[in-house]
């Protein structure tokens, strides 16, 4: 047998098991993934349409983390929100229980506030990435109408304002009912219409996101 033919039939059981080895990492590695891919997508269900990555925490890890702000009103947690209805600064009426299906985040703000301030442009970034179908966001002021709509033009806020005129027999109106004594303070209510978790303080855009999406 001529020399040449003799190294090829030395080189071939070589290649065999070369390529055997490959397509045995190839597969590994699509099994491995697949399941990675799926938990992804199941985390991401709130944020399908954002440009973020989620970071999965749970509550606690969220709250330890924490710097600018606390949990509040822990006594409400996993109970009916107290609903309510209240008119946008166009003169729309917005009621809580009408929003029944999906996440809402409702916040507590005003115009002298600098913490609220300086949220409302995270705000306003989780209003543009994330959809209307699955998040609804109610800011709630207590303030003269024109006064808000005139932040509110400024600011370009992109998100739902509601009015507290103060209609309630308490000297704060409407925030006295979540008992607020303090703005900023934000509430996280899930789909069925319970309160998952408060905050009191300045919450940053990602704080908010891990929130929506812990267990």
């Amino acid at each position: 047998m001529p020399e040449q033919n003799k190294k090829q039939t030395r080189l071939w059981p070589v290649i065999l098991i070369s390529a055997i080895i490959l397509v045995a990492v190839v597969i590994w590695a699509i099994v491995k993934q697949q399941p990675a891919e799926q938990t992804h997508a199941e985390h991401h269900h709130i944020f399908e349409n954002s440009k973020f990555e989620i970071p999965e925490a749970s509550l606690n890890d969220i709250i330890k983390a924490a710097r600018t702000w606390g949990p509040a009103h822990e006594s409400w947690f996993g109970k009916p929100a107290p609903d309510f209805t209240l008119t946008d600064v166009n003169g729309k009426q917005h009621k809580l229980s009408g929003y029944r299906g999906k996440s809402v985040l409702v916040i507590f703000w005003a115009t002298w506030c600098p913490p609220c301030k300086i949220e409302i442009p995270d705000l306003i970034e989780l209003r543009n990435t994330v959809s209307e179908d699955t998040l609804a966001m109610l800011a709630i002021s207590n303030e003269d109408p024109a006064l808000v709509k005139k932040f509110i033009a400024e600011w370009r806020m992109n998100y739902t304002v509601l009015l507290d005129k103060g209609n309630m027999p308490t000297p704060f109106g409407f925030m006295r009912v979540y008992r607020t004594s303090g703005v900023p303070c934000s509430f996280f209510i899930d789909a069925e219409g319970k309160i998952k978790f408060a905050t009191a303080g300045l919450i940053s855009l990602d704080e908010i996101k891990a929130i929506l999406q812990a267990e």
